[in-house]
């Protein structure tokens, strides 16, 4: 087992390093694209908005809205701010809670593509593994959580 050099104070997380800084940049890049190609079905290209197909307008308005959020989360996480866990806890339930909505609009019989479905149990997975990943390697609201022991 290796020793750090870098010296833990309680109730300051572990410094990210090696591929503890995937998460945080995973999340940035998926907000950035979510905010690009949400806001070209919504505001830029009708050529988008017709490659879409039969989109869900509450389910894309979420997304579009939530990757602004994706994006601060992840720069939280790379601060490794505790405030960023319980973001990622919000993106993760707000995520749930559209994924069912958008299921009780299917079976209602609405219009929606099968991309929909997947793209959704796709947010669904990532949020869930970020506030995972977080709550393990940054902490909650207790001090000492995140270090090492």
């Amino acid at each position: 087992m290796r020793r750090s050099s870098t010296p833990i104070s309680p109730g300051k997380p572990l410094p990210l390093r090696g591929w503890h800084r995937v998460p945080p940049l995973l999340a940035v890049l998926f907000g950035l694209l979510t905010i690009h190609e949400g806001g070209g079905v919504l505001f830029w290209s009708d050529a988008a908005r017709q490659a879409a197909g039969h989109y869900v307008p509450f389910v894309l308005w979420f997304n579009f809205l939530a990757g602004f959020a994706y994006v601060v989360a992840g720069l939280g996480l790379w601060q490794r701010a505790r405030w960023a866990v319980g973001l990622t806890f919000a993106i993760f339930a707000g995520t749930v809670v559209v994924f069912a909505a958008f299921g009780l609009h299917v079976v209602m019989a609405g219009l929606y593509e099968t991309r929909t479905v997947v793209a959704m149990s796709v947010r669904t997975l990532v949020w869930f593994a970020l506030s995972f990943w977080a709550c393990r390697r940054i902490g909650w609201n207790r001090p000492g959580m995140g270090e090492r022991r």
